[in-house]
């Protein structure tokens, strides 16, 4: 395993990061495909015997028993030794309050992904979306303080437009607030819409990008018309990607094969040669998924390679930012 500091912090995290919405119990929230507490925990017990020790979770991952699980499999190892991530905004409860980026949500729905993970403070607190709702000096302030009373050591953000990060940043720095060190967007070979505006601005402002998504929800890693449990229930990964992009997956699978590893390692591999990759988030329901990712972390592509891997690329509309 690699480690490399995140963005412009000081803070060490392995170049592969577990996505952990793949846990939780089974009929809770959107997910009927993710594995239980047992499985839960071999998958992360996996991850650390391989040198990962950056965890991503979310307060709505399964209704919350996403974090639960991670903080079970996790106190078995000291806590200086992981970085554990969550986010907040997606609706936990109906009625007012129940969702967003509010003071009374930031710092409501923090307490209670601490109790869920058993932990007294989080290492990166990211918002999971923009909120149109709420002004973002409200947001950035409720983060600002989380972070001075030691329950969050750093905050990030996820998908949004690069104008709206931009102010963000320029709108912390304005007023002397924590600044957002990390951006979790969406990109992989299916989709690089975030090479025009969001990864050169993190690039000049020093934000490390964790990219979610790695894998295009599986299409990388197989033939294009085949499908999977999740597949077939995921509502949401049918808005992201284009029949035009059945012609990467072909090359992916054309590059595997002459290389000899898996569509998934040669996937990963890309994403770990990008200059403005920190590390990807990678979800795994298989001890091969995890350990296919393992593996990228030593598989050099060359440049050909990876042109041949980039050129039937097709401009997308935006997509994953809400």
């Amino acid at each position: 395993m690699r480690y490399v500091k995140l963005g412009s912090t000081g803070l060490d995290v392995s170049v592969i990061c577990l996505g952990c919405m793949s846990f939780g119990a089974a009929g809770r929230g959107t997910h009927a495909w993710t594995l239980d507490y047992d499985a839960s925990k071999a998958m992360i017990r996996q991850a650390l015997d391989g040198g990962i020790n950056f965890f991503d979770t979310a307060n709505a991952y399964s209704d919350g028993t996403s974090e639960e699980f991670v903080g079970r499999a996790l106190s078995e190892v000291a806590r200086e030794e992981v970085v554990v991530a969550t986010k907040v905004f997606t609706r936990m409860r109906p009625g007012p309050n129940g969702a967003g980026l509010s003071r009374k949500a930031v710092l409501g729905e923090l307490d209670d992904s601490l109790r869920r993970l058993g932990t007294d403070y989080v290492d990166l607190y990211q918002i999971h979306r923009w909120d149109y709702d709420t002004p973002i000096e409200e947001t950035l302030e409720a983060l600002h303080d989380v972070v001075k009373a030691g329950k969050v050591r750093y905050i990030g953000a996820s998908s949004m437009f690069a104008w709206q990060f931009a102010q963000a940043l320029y709108t912390a720095d304005l007023n002397g607030w924590t600044r957002f060190v990390s951006m979790q967007n969406h990109l992989n070979l299916l989709y690089r819409e975030e090479e025009r505006e969001m990864l050169p601005l993190c690039d000049d402002q020093g934000i490390g990008v964790i990219p979610w998504s790695p894998l295009a929800r599986g299409r990388l890693t197989r033939d294009w018309d085949a499908g999977t449990a999740r597949s077939e229930t995921d509502e949401f990964g049918r808005t992201l990607y284009l029949d035009s992009d059945r012609a990467i997956v072909e090359r992916v699978a054309e590059v595997a094969a002459a290389r000899g590893v898996s569509r998934a390692q040669v996937a990963l591999a890309w994403m770990l040669r990008h200059p403005s990759v920190t590390a990807p988030i990678v979800g795994a329901t298989k001890t091969g998924h995890l350990a296919d990712a393992l593996a990228a972390v030593d598989l050099e592509l060359s440049d050909e390679e990876a042109l041949r891997l980039e050129e039937p690329y097709a401009p997308h509309g935006v997509a994953g930012h809400r």
